[in-house]
This record gives structure tokens, sequence and C-alpha cells, in this order.
């Protein structure tokens, strides 16, 4: 069976000093020549020249550079090369591999990559290339998002793009060490929340689980190492019992005369740290910490060896899976079973044919559909059936289409690839893959937009159930309608999938932009009457569009929008429309205001506190209880009529569920001795002493706790403090000093 990236050893080119250029070259080009032999084993006619001109003019525009390791540059895109090569990729991928870097990094063009590699070639360069263009004080989770959106839209027209990007970003964390502290965080971030669940959705599990590991290895780096060890301790004690349980079921299947491989590993640390999280268990209480597997030939043969295998011990109910009659949707296939075995012990067993297993390792790249075109330039693409299978990605760039804002796309999207799924059956008995803990409004949206925007309630299995219902393997679920229901803001805390969100986000959206046009043509026809003119007039000759134009809207619509939301004030539009002399003579007298404009003007004039509003003087400012920021934190501000700014950090999930239209600009602007409360959640081991410790700490710190929440769950004590922060620094500082105190298993601002 073939190696995957997971597989392949690094070259020892890390170990060559900077200052001997000779020996590196050598170096360099004795890794050129294993592509090649690789390339050469499994294509039938491989154009290699293509390949080593690839590598001539990538050590041509590369010349001079260097990694933070002090290897020169080239090493990375022969390695990123040599990745995709031990995945048996076409020569069109490989050299890609060798000229990923070179738009973004050198002064090459995509020009001038078609000139010299042709047309498809240039495009997959130019797919995984990163956006180089932005606006003016983007931010790096901006810059992130819209990168995402542009990989998203290049690997639906061409998966290699994908394959190369994995490629690229594993050689890339392979290599973290030679990073500052802060870049392999926001690094080793990125891979977990994106990289790795697509290595998940290509069924590239090998992938996938060298990518969690390393990020797992960066992102908490002394629980890896502990966990690490703990693991190891384990797997030496168990080597008795693996080999027994090995011996047993390989015994056992000959004896029936089934010919397996049978064998038995220790589960990855990420995968184990995950599960005590989800569990909220300790390590001593993880019991399926190994996990055996059989491989057969026949998918009769899996049903057979199970059958053997619950003769043996008996199964754990609830615990079996059937993989192999409904595939994941990553085409990921298997029986799993979970047992009492020897001596009482759980047993995870996984029961897979060798086509299987190789496709479960090896994913997409196990079964390459491309389909060669000749060396005419004219490319390949995806077969009908990688195209059916891969329909998360076309729900993907759909999805991306109708969502303007590239930060809500990619926060969405992370929710979707990370989700464990569910399969359930519409009425006439067609399987639906939902994420687990998907409710009907999400199956509602799944099925058709216009359902679920006018989705009332949910059968299951026959009977009615709450719309916050969820989800569960088997169910055969019905929907009913009305059309007169719309989509209520609740639903957003409980539906799960993208497109659900979307939806129904852009419902409150269009809502709110009504509501407030309505208001805004209200108060505009209130003011604009008091000196004589007639808002209707003024929009028909245009007059409204141009004042709009000169406060930044596009049309009048948006400018009326705009007053209604509290963003621009009538006072603003008719300094626009009319002479200052005639604006600065008094309005006649008019009727007593209304409750909503004297609300208004109550609200104005109050002091801001430690931030300061784009535009907008003397504003009302609030903070988002959600979030808490603090200052350091990245924030936006949302404008509501009569209670003027709330502000939040960009990362809240409230952030997404707001209009854009009430967005504004807000930057910290604090004055002397100013403090904002944080909540923090620590997790500890239930012994005398801790808690005093850690209050001990905060003190040191100058951080005051204001409130503390003590409960214990077993043998952890659970504790929930409230406290006051002057900024982020300190707070991510005083985080590191809990973290380090012995005892403490996690902490984490909430």
């Amino acid at each position: 069976m073939s190696s995957t990236l997971a597989d392949l050893a690094v070259r020892p080119v890390a170990c060559l000093r900077p200052r001997e250029p000779g020996r590196y070259a050598v170096r360099l080009v004795l890794r050129l020549n294993d592509i090649l032999d690789r390339v050469a084993t499994y294509h039938p006619d491989p154009d290699l020249d293509l390949i080593k001109k690839a590598y001539v003019y990538s050590a041509k525009v590369h010349q001079g550079q260097l990694r933070k390791s002090g290897e020169p540059y080239l090493v990375h895109p022969l390695e990123v090369a040599g990745l995709l090569a031990e995945l048996k990729l076409d020569e069109a991928s490989v050299v890609t591999g060798l000229l990923h870097d070179t738009i973004e990094d050198t002064l090459a063009t995509k020009e001038e990559i078609g000139e010299l590699f042709g047309p498809e070639i240039a495009d997959l360069v130019d797919g995984v290339t990163k956006l180089s263009q932005f606006a003016p004080g983007n931010t790096q989770e901006e810059k992130q998002a819209e990168n995402f959106r542009k990989m998203v839209v290049a690997m639906a027209k061409d998966i290699r793009v994908l394959l190369v990007k994995l490629a690229d970003r594993t050689h890339n964390m392979r290599t973290l060490d030679h990073m500052k502290p802060e870049s392999q965080e926001r690094i080793a971030r990125e891979t977990l929340d994106i990289y790795a669940p697509l290595a998940n959705r290509l069924g590239m599990q090998s992938v996938k689980t060298e990518l969690e590991e390393l990020s797992f290895r960066y992102l908490k780096p002394a629980e890896f190492a502990d966990l690490t060890a703990k693991i190891a301790v384990r797997a030496r004690e168990k080597e008795k019992f693996v080999a027994e349980v090995v011996g047993i079921i390989g015994g056992k299947l000959e004896a029936q005369g089934l010919k397996a491989e049978v064998s038995g590993r220790v589960k990855h640390a990420y995968s184990v740290w995950r599960k005590m999280t989800q569990l909220d268990v300790d390590f001593e209480q993880i019991q399926d910490l190994i996990a055996f597997r059989v491989i057969v030939d026949t998918v009769a043969q899996c049903y057979e060896a199970l059958g053997v295998i619950h003769s043996l011990w008996k199964p754990v109910p609830g615990r079996f899976k059937d993989f192999v009659a409904i595939p994941k949707p990553n085409r990921y296939q298997s029986l799993h079973t979970t047992v009492m075995g020897p001596r009482g012990e759980r047993i995870e067993v996984q029961i897979r044919t060798t086509e299987m297993h190789r496709i479960a390792e090896e994913g997409v790249a196990a079964h390459w559909a491309y389909k060669e075109k000749g060396r005419d330039g004219s490319g390949a693409e995806l077969s009908r059936k990688d195209a059916a299978e891969f329909g998360w990605l076309r729900q993907l760039v759909e999805f991306q289409r109708e969502v303007d804002d590239p930060r809500e796309f990619l926060e969405t999207v992370k929710v979707d690839l990370f989700s464990d799924e569910v399969f359930v059956f519409t009425p006439r008995g067609d399987l639906k893959a939902m994420p687990r803990g998907a409710t009907p409004i999400d199956f509602a949206y799944a099925i058709h937009s216009e359902i679920g925007q006018h989705c009332v309630g949910g059968k299951v299995n026959g009977k009615l159930v709450p719309l916050r219902h969820q989800l569960k393997n088997g169910d055969t679920v019905e929907i009913l309608t009305s059309p007169h229901a719309h989509p209520s803001k609740d639903w957003l805390t409980y539906v799960k999938t993208s497109r659900a969100q979307a939806r129904i986000r852009q419902y409150i959206r269009q809502e709110e932009h009504r509501r407030s046009l309505e208001i805004g043509k209200e108060l505009a026809e209130r003011d604009l009457r008091k000196y004589g003119l007639s808002l209707s007039k003024v929009e028909k000759n245009g007059e409204l569009a141009k004042a709009g134009e000169k406060l930044g809207y596009r049309a009048s619509d948006d400018l009326l929008a705009g007053i209604g939301y509290g963003k621009v004030s009538t006072q603003q539009v008719l300094s626009q429309l009319l002479p200052h002399d005639a604006l600065a003579a008094p309005p006649p007298p008019e009727a007593p205001p209304s409750r909503l404009s004297e609300l208004f003007r109550k609200v104005a004039g109050r002091a801001t506190g430690g931030v300061r509003v784009s535009g907008v003087d003397d504003m009302l400012v609030r903070y988002g209880k959600c979030c808490n920021p603090v200052p350091g934190d990245r924030i936006v501000g949302f404008i509501t009529r009569g209670r003027g700014v709330t502000v939040h950090t960009a990362a809240c999930q409230k952030v997404l569920e707001m209009s854009s239209e009430r967005r504004v600009d807000v930057t910290w602007d604090v004055k002397g001795d100013f403090k904002r409360p944080v909540s923090v959640r620590v997790t500890a081991a239930d012994r005398p002493g801790l808690l005093a410790k850690i209050s001990k700490t905060f003190g040191e710190a100058d951080v005051n706790i204001t409130q503390a929440t003590v409960r214990t769950v077993g043998e952890k004590a659970v504790m929930d403090l409230e406290v006051t922060i002057g900024d982020l620094k300190q707070l991510n500082g005083i985080l590191k000093s809990i973290e380090r105190i012995d005892g403490v298993q996690s902490v984490a601002r909430v």
C-alpha cells in the first residue's frame, strides 16, 4: 500500500548549515530525482521534462530567498512536490507543487506561467495563491477569510487546488518550530479549524491526523506533552493485552476460513484529548484507548468477521455503526463495533476491506478520477462520480455566493466542516446526511430554501416534534409548512447548518432593513416638512439621491434606511439639500415630539466609555454581555435607534447575526484607570489549597475577582470567575500564569 502525506519522512535537508550552498544543491537535486523516480513508478507515460523545467524555473525565481530556518526557499516547494508524488498525483499537480509560491512570493505572473507550462497549470498555481490586494486596514482575520473564499471557488473548479494546499500546509506545519510563538499559534489554529476538517472531508485520514496532532502540539504544548507521555505509558502497559486480543481474533477468523490482517493501535493524542473534553473526563477514565482493525478481502467477509467477533464477546448496545451499507460523504466505509473484551475491557473494532482501508487513509487521492485529455493544455476534469460524491463542495460555493461578508462565510463553514453526521430519510425514502445536532429546520432548508422559510413544524417517525428537536440516525422526517409562516430570530440559537443560518439571517436583515426604511421615511418626511420640503418631491427630482451620494450612500432608499438605523441624522441630510442660510433660520413651531425621537434625544450627549465611535459625536456606548470586550480586542459597533452603539468583539457570534448596515467603526479610546469585567473558567483537580493558589495568582497580577462560583464534577473542580481586566495583554498573561499552576487542567475566557 502506498504512503500518504503523513507517512512521507521529510528528507534531512534542514540539518545542513546555510553556509554550505554546494551541499544544499546536491541534496536538492537528489530530492528532485526521488520525485522523478516516484512519478515514473505510477504514471504510464510521465512528462518528466515538464517537472524538471518547473524545478529549474522555481529555483531561478526563488533564488536568494531563505526560509525562517535559514534553508534555501526552494526546499519548501520541492518537499511539497514530493508529498504530491507520494500521493501518486499527475504531473500537473507535482509541477504546481514546485510552482505554488511563485506568483505570491516572486515577480512571476500567471501569464508567464501560462506561457511556459500551459493554462491548466497556470490556473492551478493561481488557485493556491493568496490574494495580494486588500483594502487599507484589513485585519488578519479578514484577509484569511477572503483567501479562504478564493480557495473554495478555485477548488470547486479543480479539487487538485485543495490537494496542493494540503501538501503545502503539511510541510509548513512540520517546519513550524522556526516561527515566532504568535505565528505558530495563528497558523496552528487555522490548520485545526480549516485544513484538517477539509482533509477529513476528502477522506484523507492520515493527512487529517497529522495536521491535528501538529496543531495540538503548538496550541496546547503542555497538554500535548502530558497526554503523549501518558499514552506512551498506557501503550507499553497494554502490549500484552493487544497481542492477546489480536491473537484471539486472528485465530478465530482463521478457524472460520477467513483470511484477515488483524492489528491493534493506540489512538492519537488529539482524538483522545477531544474525547476527554467532550465527555469532561480524565485520561484514566478513557476506556477505549486502543482500537483494533480487521482487514479482509470482500464486503461479504466484513459481515462474516463481524459475526465472529460478536460470537467471541458481547457487543455494547448502541455502539454498532454500518458505514459499509451507508458510507460517509467522504467515501469512508467500515463496520464499527464496540465489545466487552477479555477481562471485561471495552474494545473498539473496525472491519473493512483492503480497498476500503486504502480509501480511508488516502481519500480522494486513492482513486484519482481525473481523465487525461492529451498534452494540448486542455487540462482535466472531475468524473461525474466525484462531482456527485463531493456535493458538499458545490454547496460551499453556492453558500459563498449568498453571503456578502467573507468572515461570516468562514465562521459558519468552520462549523459545517467540523460536524459529525447523522443520516435521516425523507418520507419518500431518500437518504440525507445532516450534521449531528441538526433540527427539522435544518432538514427543511436542506430540501429547499422555500420550505425552510415557511416551516411551522415537523414530524419525526410520524410524531409531531418541536422545531428544536435534534434528529437521530434513521429518523424519517416530514416538514409541515404554511404560506404565512416566516423565520424567527430564535431559530438561530439551535439550527446547525450554514445554509439554514445564512437564509435565516438574510430574512432577518431584510426585515430590519424594511422596518428601518419605514422609520427613516417617517423621520425624514417630518423634518423636511419643517423647512417646506417634500420627501416625495426630493426623491423624484433626484436631490435626495445626490445628498445620499455625498454622505456615502449609493441610493436614496439606503440613505433613508440609514436614518432609520440612526447611522445618519436628518440634520446631515438637510445640510446637503438646503443652503446654509436657510438651515440656520429657526424652523416654525412643531407639534410635541414623538416618544421615539424623545428617547433618541435623551440618548444623545451621554459620555462614551473607553470607545470612540467613528463619524458620530456624543453617542451612548454599551458593551455586549455575550462577549465582554476588553481593550486590545478587535471590536465592532452596532447602532440601534434609542440605544446608542453596542460594542462586540469581532469574533462574537452575535456579530454574524447583525445587519452590516447597522455596523459602525469603533476604536478603543481608553483614558485613566479603565477596567472591564471578563468571565474566566478554570478546570482543575479537586484538591485542597488549589483555589487559594489561583486567587493569589490573580492578586499578584493586580486582577480583582468580583464574582466566583465553584462546583465539583467527579474529581474535578470547575471555577467560573468574573474578574476586572485592564487590557487583552494583561488577560492573556494571567491566563498563562493560571495554566502553569500544578493541578490546573484548563483555563479559558468564556
